[in-house]
């Protein structure tokens, strides 16, 4: 079996790296430097400084295979960002919250062979839980040390630790699709953690950030929050050679991240991510490989995912290859022996669609867009979920009117601030 996913990742992750290396070819490859957004940030340096981004879909969505369903969801979230010079140093202050609990519903919305998280004391299975209304509550401090060094300090209440890559809602690569990876709880479900705190020494292109944090997933509970002791750990080393492109590799112990399941988890990925904008145009690209590690099990993902936006029409691709947890998708229940909970197989997923812009009003963006996903399905799921299932959205899409500085995409909360050389708009 780990031979036949070796096969299908080197498939997936290939045509992956086709899109980012074509995308590369038109680069300037020219040194990072601090993003337009940075940049402006700088030179208005007397007083606070804002940014803001958010998005709404509504979606039909149809989730192919017997386990699947028909239904009407609408993702959301809204992040925001003040900052301002204190002496020779930027303080920051990070928010990010979404309506999921009202427009999702307490199970979240469907999506097959997806795990993850709890509802009425059984595992969540074939769903992606709603986010939390308080997403991010963190402040930001970045001390000069030089002229190519700082040193940061952050963490609060509700934040990100330093693991995976940029979560999928704030990815370019993932702009105009609303839905989660099927691995998103190998590479970022840790993007909403109830007490964390990171430092951070950036050093030209490089980046390396260690945290402290909570690493229990968030309850079913979805409007409060979720503290508990600071056990789980992690690092992360970020390098941006050049103005469009950005790698991180990362780890990090999760204690008990499953209200369900005992165990813990040892996280690692890598990934790479390519970004282009011009006049209101861009292309996106990210793939990455992650592992999760426990006691029972070592467990697989790839993925590879784009997006280009040209005009009032935008195209994206994503493809995943997952070594999902067999016997939890077959029971609806955490396995009862150790052999039940090793138990595992490849699950191969193919999305692709498209968004046209239809209208423009005040700042606010509104376009109609579908996706459609393809499944590989291993022998040992075809009784639960068929032998080709098919599932597709369509949704329309605002995104209320952005800041003077633009989108957020590709923004996390350590980030360095204020003409750094890491990405944002």
């Amino acid at each position: 079996m780990f031979k036949q996913f070796v096969v299908q990742s080197s498939a997936f992750l290939a045509i992956g790296i086709g899109i980012a290396t074509a995308a590369y070819g038109q680069s300037t490859d020219r040194p990072a430097q601090p993003d337009q957004a940075h940049a402006h940030m700088n030179m208005q340096s007397d007083g606070w400084q804002f940014m803001w981004d958010s998005v709404v879909f509504g979606v039909f969505n149809h989730q192919g295979s017997p386990r699947g369903v028909n239904e009407f969801r609408a993702p959301n979230w809204w992040m925001g960002m003040a900052s301002r010079n204190v002496g020779s140093s930027r303080l920051t202050f990070n928010a990010m919250v979404s309506l999921d609990p009202l427009t999702s519903g307490k199970r979240g919305y469907g999506e097959i062979f997806q795990v993850g998280e709890a509802v009425d004391g059984r595992p969540l299975v074939d769903r992606q839980h709603p986010h939390d209304l308080f997403m991010q509550l963190a402040a930001v401090w970045r001390v000069p040390v030089s002229d190519s060094t700082g040193f940061t300090i952050a963490g609060g209440p509700a934040g990100e630790p330093a693991l995976g890559p940029v979560a999928f809602m704030h990815r370019a690569s993932a702009a105009e699709y609303p839905f989660a990876t099927l691995s998103h709880h190998t590479f970022d479900s840790t993007h909403i953690a109830y007490g964390v705190v990171t430092a951070a020494v950036d050093h030209g292109p490089w980046v390396v950030e260690a945290s402290l944090f909570n690493g229990r997933e968030p309850d079913e509970n979805r409007l409060d929050f979720d503290f508990g002791a600071l056990d789980s750990v992690s690092a992360r080393v970020w390098y941006r050679p050049t103005e469009r492109w950005e790698f991180q590799a990362s780890t990090g112990h999760l204690t008990h991240p499953e209200e369900l399941d005992p165990e813990d988890i040892q996280r690692t990925t890598l990934s790479a991510s390519w970004l282009k904008q011009e006049a209101g145009d861009f292309t996106g690209v990210t793939v990455g490989h992650g592992v999760n590690a426990t006691d029972a099990a070592t467990r697989h993902a790839i993925f590879a995912e784009g997006t280009r936006h040209k005009g009032p029409n935008s195209v994206f691709v994503r493809l995943e290859a997952v070594q999902v947890e067999t016997e939890l998708l077959l029971r609806d229940a955490i396995p009862a022996t150790h052999a039940d909970a090793a138990r595992k197989n490849t699950v191969g997923a193919a999305t692709i669609g498209g968004v046209r812009d239809l209208a423009r009003w005040r700042g606010f963006e509104g376009g109609v867009g579908a996706g459609v996903t393809f499944y590989a399905v291993p022998d040992a799921l075809e009784g639960a979920y068929g032998n080709h299932p098919v599932s597709f959205q369509v949704f329309f899409r605002v995104r209320p009117p952005a800041g003077s500085m633009g989108r957020m995409w590709n923004m996390r909360m350590a980030q360095p601030p204020a003409g750094r050389t890491m990405p944002g708009m």
